[in-house]
Parts: structure tokens; sequence; C-alpha cells
């Protein structure tokens, strides 16, 4: 990843350290996405999209490394899923002129939670996700394509996933791009601002919102993560103007989901 030059010090105003040269990073990420599924003997990249911004620019990295109609893109509402969602997503299909299809997953995952009435809005919300991941290998099947994952930085080190859901693709083209540079990279692919400047969602329960679960801004927490990940302490970042409660949000955070960042643990023997 190319950045500009660092300050000098950690600097909560300063987010010369997430700036990327743009061009440059989209070349190396559609010769990513090319390799790695080419090499795998596909022809096609086949995903979910939500109508967010991660997913937005995965597909328009894919139509670019591939060829939109080299391109399957998901949209899989569940019943109470945002209208603006699809919505959203459905336009970014028509900018892209990649493939699309619909499929509900309400009748996969009612059939489920029918069983588990108890069942509170975080396992039903990780049952969707299961449940999407589901509908999308098996589409793979269909349409020979390799699967291709839409998770960015930020949401992989605070461990704002679901285990067997959202991580299952085998290739990410985010992962080592913080939310905040997916934004950025967003708009310089042309992404609509409607899916951009939107609140971050997973769109799983009515009203939620990402930066209300995690308890702080994508832009402080990503600046946040950087330093914490270049070797600075928390009591460093504090003494250099950064806010202790939002050091304190980010650090039990990262490393309370370290192990679902983990393989398997298997048993040597």
């Amino acid at each position: 990843m190319t950045q500009e030059s660092r300050p000098t010090s950690p600097d909560p105003e300063n987010d010369a350290p997430l700036r990327l040269d743009l061009p440059a990073v989209t070349s190396q990420l559609e010769s990513f996405l090319h390799r790695e599924i080419t090499g795998r003997g596909f022809e096609n990249a086949i995903m979910g999209l939500s109508g967010g911004v991660d997913s937005a620019v995965s597909a328009a990295l894919c139509a670019r490394a591939l060829g939109a109609e080299h391109v399957i893109a998901l949209c899989l509402p569940y019943k109470t899923s945002s209208p603006d969602s699809l919505a959203h997503a459905r336009m970014l299909i028509d900018q892209l002129g990649v493939r699309a299809d619909t499929i509900d997953i309400s009748p996969v995952v009612d059939a489920y939670l029918a069983n588990v009435p108890e069942a509170d809005a975080r396992r039903r919300g990780n049952v969707m996700a299961r449940a999407r991941m589901i509908v999308l290998f098996d589409q793979s099947e269909k349409y020979k394509a390799l699967p291709v994952g839409t998770g960015n930085k930020t949401e992989r080190l605070f461990g704002y996933f679901t285990l067997h859901g959202d991580d299952s693709p085998p290739i990410n083209p985010l992962g080592d791009l913080f939310k905040t540079q997916v934004r950025a990279l967003a708009r310089h692919l042309g992404i609509p601002d409607e899916i951009i400047d939107k609140h971050p969602s997973a769109d799983l329960v009515i009203g939620q919102t990402d930066e209300a679960d995690l308890g702080i801004s994508y832009a402080k927490a990503d600046l946040i993560l950087h330093h914490l990940l270049e070797g600075c302490s928390v009591e460093q970042l504090a003494e250099h103007g950064f806010n202790m409660k939002e050091l304190q949000t980010v650090k039990r955070r990262l490393d309370s989901t370290n192990w679902k960042r983990s393989l398997p643990t298997i048993a040597m023997l």
C-alpha cells in the first residue's frame, strides 16, 4: 500500500497516514483480482452486493479486472432489509453493467428462526449473514465463479464480522484497506455519492449503524488502529492528544477479537 509521508509524531487531527496513492492502489488491486481469479481456473467473479460502499468497491474493481460481463452481483435481502439498500445495489449494477440476480433469503432464515424464538438480534443477524454465504457459494457453482469478499481492514481488526459468514470468500481485495480508505477509493472509482455518504450499516437490524455498534466513528478508529499497528502504545497516543476513552474502545475491541482472525486451532499429535 502506498502512502504519503507520515507526520513525525501521531496527531489525532492529521489523517495523512491514511491517505493513498489511489491510482496505484487501484492498479494493484485490479492485478491482484485478475491474478487470483484466473490463476485458480475461473473466468468469473461473484459477490454479494449489499448497497454499501465496501461491496460496491469490490464489484467495481472486479469489473475493471475481468470485464463487467464476468462479474455476477447477488442482492440477498431479508424482509427487514432497508429498501434503500436494494435501490443502491441496483444503481451500482446499472452503472457497472455487471450481471446480477436477486434472491430473498427470508424463507431460509425464517425456517430456522421459527425453531429458536429466543434468538436475540445478534443471533438473528448472524443467521442472516451465514444464510447469505450458503446462497453465494451455491450460486458460485451455478455461474462457475469465484466468490470475492468485501470486508475491510477496520471490520476485521474489530472482529466486526460474522465468523463463517462474510469472512468466507477465498479472496478479498479490501482486507488491507481501512474503512476511510475504502471510501476514498470509492470516490476515485466513481461510486455514486448516495452509496459513499450514507451511514454504514450491516443492515441486519432495522435502524442499526456500524458506528453506533462500535461506539466510535470510522475516521477516529482508523487513525488509532493505524498508529497501534505501527507500534505506538495507548499511553503514547494519549500523550499526543488522542482521547483516552476512544483509545480504550479501540484497543479493547482489537485485543478481544484476535481469535476471530486466526485459523482453526488444531490439536497436534
